[in-house]
């Protein structure tokens, strides 16, 4: 039986590397984003046919990922695999952040997981899939004033409240928290940090897959995965 797997922020990076890696091995696969032009650009980009649903979305918003959770269902009869991958960063510092801005960024990092755990749990349950949150380097270690790192150390603690929720279900929950990654994530922040050794959005597919791809029984916790030479 294909597996069907739906993924938040996939028009791009992470997310967009994540479902190519799916689609090729025969997957089922949805993914949402906030612009529809961007989730053209992918969809023509993989022309993967009535293999991939693309939804137009907000991860942060309740209406939109309760109506992506039902369009699959509606779709696919059944819902395997989510992948809460939407998230982003701001530069600079709390002390200079602009506080709308602030609220926006909690609200899809934190929040957003949080509701696709809670629209897609009662399928994940019926099916006993899998749910992988994206998180961060950044949510295991402290940095001066940064909320993003404020926001994956709290998307961390979900992880494993929602794991030890779904234990008894048979339902597997997987943390990735990647270090420094080559994605369009760095142009909202200027760039990736000076000299600094990168992955790419590809390696951590192949990451993610990893942990999809365990057999019935085996639920890995919690991967993290720094490139070569990033010693924080």
């Amino acid at each position: 039986m294909e597996r069907v797997t739906l993924i938040t922020g996939g028009s791009s990076g992470i997310g967009a590397a994540t479902a190519r890696a799916l689609l090729e091995q025969g997957d089922l696969v949805a993914v949402t984003g906030r612009d529809a032009d961007r989730l053209a650009a992918f969809a023509g980009s993989v022309d993967a046919g009535k293999q991939l649903l693309t939804i137009t979305g907000d991860a942060a918003d309740e209406n939109d990922v309760a109506s992506a959770v039902r369009q699959v269902v509606d779709r696919w009869g059944r819902l395997d695999t989510v992948i809460a991958n939407a998230g982003y960063s701001l530069p600079g510092t709390l002390e200079d952040h602009d506080p709308q801005a602030m609220r926006a960024m909690v609200l899809t990092n934190v929040l957003g997981p949080a509701l696709l755990v809670r629209e897609a749990l009662s399928h994940l349950r019926e099916s006993k899939g899998r749910i992988v949150v994206v998180g961060s380097v950044a949510g295991i270690r402290n940095t001066p004033g940064n909320l993003y790192s404020v926001t994956k150390w709290a998307a961390h603690a979900l992880v494993e409240n929602v794991r030890q929720l779904v234990a008894e279900d048979h339902v597997g929950v997987t943390l990735v928290a990647p270090g420094v990654v080559d994605t369009p994530f760095w142009t909202e922040r200027g760039g990736t940090p000076h000299a600094a050794p990168t992955l790419t959005a590809e390696q951590i597919a192949t990451v993610i897959v990893f942990a999809v791809n365990q057999p019935e029984g085996v639920d890995v916790n919690q991967l993290v995965v720094r490139p070569s030479g990033q010693s924080g």
